[in-house]
């Protein structure tokens, strides 16, 4: 299994250098003590409440790239203090990472109190995702009831799902929007066709359209 130390304090001071290294002796410890590869030990001397610290960004992105299986810290609080623990806790717990603590002597056994949060964040996310899927798809259905018909309107339709697409049909963001779209539903309906834009962006388009027509 591969491993990332962690390790943190909130000061500089002389005896906090010195929580730092024992930490990372300990860490050492454990990982030896569960077979672990070491493939990271990140140091770091930065306040818990904080989300913009060098060595935790290090940390998620060993973690995003798939390159550690556990993070390996003293305790819960290293992660982050407060609202910045539980964001954290919720990212490690999405990636599938498992969490190692010196306290727990094996695998971080979270509160009562902290995994009920996590569930609830976790329930939260699921249903801003699906109302996010709905709104695509109430775009897309109001869309083609009014005469859209994207296999004959929209370029690059033949192109792999989820491919970027740069160019945006000016032309039918127009139409659209006369039909009584909103900014929002265009953009969901073309992101439901693969075009990663946004309602402001579409906006911005549709402006732009109108101007130049206006100047011809």
């Amino acid at each position: 299994m591969r491993a990332v130390l962690y390790c943190r304090v909130s000061t500089n001071k002389e005896a906090q250098e010195s929580s730092l290294k024992r930490q990372e002796e300990e860490l050492r410890a454990l990982a030896r003590q569960n077979g672990m590869d070491i493939v990271s030990i990140i140091t770091e001397q930065a306040s818990g409440y904080e989300l913009e610290r060098d060595g935790l960004l290090r940390m998620l992105d060993l973690v995003h790239g798939k390159e550690v299986d556990a993070v390996l810290i003293q305790d819960e609080t290293r992660l982050g203090r407060g609202n910045a623990k539980i964001a954290i806790l919720h990212v490690l717990t999405k990636e599938g990472v498992k969490l190692y603590s010196i306290a727990h002597d094996g695998e971080l056994q979270l509160s009562e109190s902290d995994s009920m949060i996590l569930n609830i964040v976790g329930m939260v996310e699921e249903y801003q995702r699906k109302l996010h899927n709905i709104k695509i798809k109430r775009g897309m259905k109001r869309a083609i009831n009014n005469g859209y018909k994207p296999e004959r309107n929209l370029k690059n339709i033949d192109q792999a799902p989820g491919r970027e697409r740069k160019e945006l049909p000016a032309d039918e963001i127009i139409r659209l929007r006369g039909n009584g779209l909103t900014f929002a539903e265009i953009a969901a309906t073309l992101r439901g066709f693969g075009y990663d834009v946004s309602k402001a962006t579409v906006h911005r388009r549709y402006r732009d359209a109108i101007e130049s027509r206006d100047d011809e």
